[in-house]
Order: C-alpha cells, then sequence, then structure tokens
C-alpha cells in the first residue's frame, strides 16, 4: 500500500515568515512560562484549599502528563492537516482552561483545570516547532531558533519571578489565582494575532487522516505507566512503594509499541511514529540531550525556589527574581549560540553543558556557605554563570537535533522531542523533590532548621549535577561518533 501524499508547503513572504514567527515564539513562551510560575504558588494554593502533597505534585506534574500524551498525535495531526488550525484551537483550549483555573472553587476543578491546560499546550507546541521549521532553512534556521531558545530561556527563568509577583499581589491566600487569570489577557492578545495574521504555510491532503489507533493506544499506555509512579513520589514517608510496579506495565507497553509500529509500517501505512527517526544520530543524541537537560534544569529553579522561601523565609517575589540572571544571560547565550551552532555544532553544546556544572556546584556551595543575608545574592550570580551554559545548550541542541529531519516530518520530530523533555521534567522533579522532603522528613525533629534545609537543598541538587554530567556524556559520545563518521568520509573520498 502507496504513502498517502505529503502535504505541500506554501511560500510565505519575508515580512510575514518573521511575522508567524514571533508570534509561535510568544505563543511557546506562555505554554513553558505554565510550567515555572505555578511552582512558587504551591504554597499558596496549599494554604487555600488544605491540599495534600500529591495534589500539589499534581498540579505541576499533571500539566506536564497530558502536555506530552498529547505531543505526538498533534504534532502527526498537524503535519497532515492545518497547522494553524490546530494551533488557534489549542490557544482556545488553553484561554478557557486558564480561566477555569483561576476560579476554581476547590482542588478538584483546578487539578482538571491543570490536566486540560497541558492538553492545550500538547496541541499547540508541535506547530510552533513545525512552523518555525518549515519557515526557516541552513542558517537561518540556527538564528531562528537561537532567538526561540533565548525566549524560552527567559520565559522558564522568569516564571518564578511573574508567579512571586501575583502571590505578592494578591496575597498568601489568592494570590494564586493571578497566575492563572495572568494568562487570559494574553492569550486573547495572542489568538487575536494568531487567527489574523499567521499564514497558512501547508496545503492539507485530500486522504483520510491517518492515526495509528493501536499504536495511540499502545503510546498512551507506555507513556502513562513510566510517568506515573513518579508522578506520585513526595518524598513523604506515605508514598506507596507499589507504585514502582506500574514501570512493569512500562516495559510491556514499549515492547507492543515498538512491535505494533514496526509492523504498522512495514503494511506500508504511516506508523504514530516513524521509528527510522530515531535511526539518525543527530536526532537521536539530541532528544537523549535534551530530556536529560529538562530533567535536571526545573527541578534546579524549584529545588531552589523552595530553599529560598522555605529555609531562609524569602518572601515568592524574591525568591523567584534570584533566577533573573539566569534569564537574561542565557537569552544572550541562546542568541549566540544560534548564530555559532552551523560553525561550531556539538562542541558548543558540550561547552555550555560544562560552564552549567559550574554554576550548579556554585549553588551548592554559596547556599551552604555564606550568610543568610547575602546568600540570595551570590545564588543569583551562580546562576548567571549557569545561564550562560544553559543558553549555549538548549538553542544550538534543537538546531543539531532536526538539522537532518526532513520538513514534511518537523512538526512529528519536534513532538518527540518535546514529549522527552515533559517526561524528562516529571521525572526530574520527583526525583528531586523525593530527595528534598526525604531528608527533612528523616532529620527533622520538628520544625526543620537552616541546617536541615542545607542538606535536602544539597541532595537534590546532587541529583541535578548528577543528570547534567549525564547529558555531558551524550554530548561527548555524540562528538565522537560525527568525528569518526567525519574520518570515515574523508576516507572514502580518498580512496575514491
Amino acid at each position: 500500500m502507496s504513502q498517502p501524499p505529503l502535504t505541500r508547503s506554501i511560500p510565505v513572504s519575508e515580512q510575514y515568515r518573521w511575522r508567524a514567527y514571533w508570534i509561535c515564539v510568544g505563543v511557546a513562551a506562555l505554554t513553558i512560562l505554565d510550567l515555572s510560575k505555578v511552582n512558587v504558588g504551591l504554597p499558596s494554593i496549599e494554604a487555600a484549599f488544605g491540599a495534600s502533597a500529591t495534589q500539589l505534585q499534581l498540579i505541576v506534574a499533571g500539566y506536564v502528563l497530558t502536555f506530552g500524551l498529547t505531543l505526538v498525535p498533534a504534532g502527526r495531526i498537524g503535519d497532515q492537516r492545518s497547522r494553524k488550525t490546530l494551533f488557534v484551537t489549542g490557544l482556545s483550549l488553553f484561554l478557557v482552561t486558564s480561566l477555569v483555573a483561576a476560579v476554581a472553587p476547590n482542588i478538584t476543578v483546578l487539578l482538571v483545570a491543570r490536566l486540560l491546560q497541558g492538553v492545550a499546550a500538547g496541541i499547540q507546541m508541535p506547530q510552533v516547532l513545525g512552523i518555525i521549521q518549515e519557515l526557516f532553512q541552513g542558517k537561518e534556521r540556527g538564528k531562528a531558533f537561537g532567538l526561540f531558545g533565548a525566549v524560552i530561556g527567559l520565559a522558564t527563568a522568569f516564571g518564578p519571578t511573574l508567579g512571586g509577583l501575583m502571590i505578592a499581589i494578591g496575597g498568601p491566600t489568592d494570590g494564586w489565582r493571578g497566575i492563572f487569570l495572568l494568562n487570559v489577557p494574553l492569550v486573547i492578545i495572542a489568538l487575536v494575532l494568531a487567527i489574523w495574521f499567521l499564514p497558512v504555510t501547508r496545503r492539507p491532503s485530500d486522504e483520510p487522516l491517518s492515526l495509528d489507533p493501536v499504536g495511540l493506544t499502545l503510546f498512551a499506555i507506555t507513556v502513562l505507566a513510566l510517568m506515573w509512579p513518579f508522578l506520585f513520589t513526595t518524598g513523604s514517608p506515605e508514598d506507596n512503594p507499589a507504585r514502582w510496579w506500574v514501570l512493569v506495565i512500562f516495559v510491556l507497553g514499549l515492547i507492543g509499541f515498538l512491535s505494533w509500529e514496526r509492523r504498522y509500517a512495514a503494511s506500508g501505512r504511516q506508523p504514530l511514529v516513524p521509528l527510522p527517526l530515531f535511526g539518525v544520530a543527530s536526532f537521536r543524541n539530541g532528544i537523549s540531550l535534551a530530556s536529560v537537560y529538562f530533567a535536571a534544569i526545573p527541578s534546579m529553579f524549584l529545588l531552589t525556589t523552595l530553599y529560598l522561601q522555605d529555609g531562609l523565609g524569602l518572601e515568592a517575589v524574591f525568591a523567584g527574581m534570584v533566577s533573573i540572571g539566569f534569564a537574561l544571560v542565557s537569552a544572550v547565550a541562546s542568541w549566540v549560540g544560534g548564530n555559532l551552532v552551523n560553525r561550531l555544532g556539538r562542541p558548543l553544546v558540550v561547552a555550555g553543558l560544562v560552564l552549567l556544572l559550574i554554576g550548579i556546584g556554585l549553588l551548592v556551595l554559596v547556599a551552604i556557605t555564606t550568610p543568610a543575608g547575602v546568600t540570595p545574592w551570590a545564588m543569583a550570580g551562580a546562576m548567571a554563570i549557569a545561564g550562560a551554559g544553559g543558553g549555549l545548550v538548549v538553542s544550538p541542541n534543537q538546531t543539531l537535533t532536526l538539522m537532518d529531519i526532513p520538513v514534511k516530518q518537523g512538526g512529528l520530530a519536534g513532538s518527540v522531542g518535546q514529549l522527552g523533555q515533559r517526561i524528562g521534567t516529571a521525572i526530574g522533579t520527583a526525583v528531586t523533590l523525593s530527595l528534598f522532603y526525604s531528608t527533612i522528613y528523616r532529620e527533622a525533629d520538628g520544625e526543620p532548621d537552616l541546617e536541615v534545609y542545607h542538606h535536602a537543598y544539597g541532595y537534590g541538587m546532587l541529583a541535578v549535577a548528577v543528570l547534567i554530567a549525564v547529558a555531558f556524556g551524550i554530548g561527548v559520545a555524540d562528538l565522537g561518533s560525527r568525528r569518526r563518521q567525519r574520518a570515515e568520509d574523508d576516507g572514502a573520498a580518498a580512496v575514491g
């Protein structure tokens, strides 16, 4: 059975290209903001509803879960149909769910709104990556992803500050509502701009939509089973150890999914995830590195915010401001990295990871050794160093990951990469929070003192450093494989 015809690209003028680009990047920033700004609102939500540790974990990780589950099918539909239509659909759902979350009368409504908000984010993000992949080629794509990485870095790092500002304005009990309410006017503006100015970049195929329903079901079971035990890991002695048995379902689901996808592709139909994508070394190594990186960095922000708020008693808005240095420096480094990546390649990413490890080490050092009044300022400086490294990782790695992927598969390939990042975030957050809180439960006799928080922060950040070290190992391995491939190519050329 022959493959259905692919959608055809529609030329877009220079003016419309950059207009579309900034609309997409702005929406992606809003989506990522909701991964970080909600963190500082957790104590406020706990005070408002008496939420349990598991419920608070689900407010953060549940968003990541549904985000991840939606990414691949949404990317697949976008590649076959209209990316603009899906973009507007996801943005509209994000608007409604943000409003519902802002006025939620109880924790149950808030949780449902957050889960659906993750679905909306999962619909939007693949279209953003697919449109950028299609609008820009060669060196321009590196620059585009450099700017994209800069904006995403700013959104990630400014999220805690923005969330803390909403808490300061709205008060400790209802300030969390402002975190979600802030989305409403911003999304309305983005929605109007998208409807009126976002160009149609692809002409949809006349063939029936192919979604591989069996593959989609197996995929959902596999991802859910992988993330489930981590979603319910809080570090509390009350955590049920039986949750880890769910990983058996993950292993079985993964085997079933891979087997089905190969069989489905062999029949001449389009599988949910074309497995040959993972045969492309640049793509495979790039998404692996990004997944581990995003397991570490959101966890670093969350642990630092918790240490400053709970350990030092800093107000939420000031705790969030410590990450501003990371945001500003990473934005500049992302832009520089996007311009240099086509010339320097993977060594740029490896150098960024080294800088990041130095910044992480300094964060722990100053947290433990400096006086409490100096600590936030010293940590802000360490964050700036880490930001320089982070900026040299994200956008260059994004460019290198997609450089050998055909444009027609840009949305799907970007979705697979984003899925890895979301799974990494969920697992990294669960592991590091578990270490943080289990240390407090184990060492505190009554109200924990600053020394207990030193230990909790140190153990959590050790896990962050190990994750970045793993990413470094992947980067070095990829660098070695590229050099071997170049040597083989040069040898073959010389013989020829």
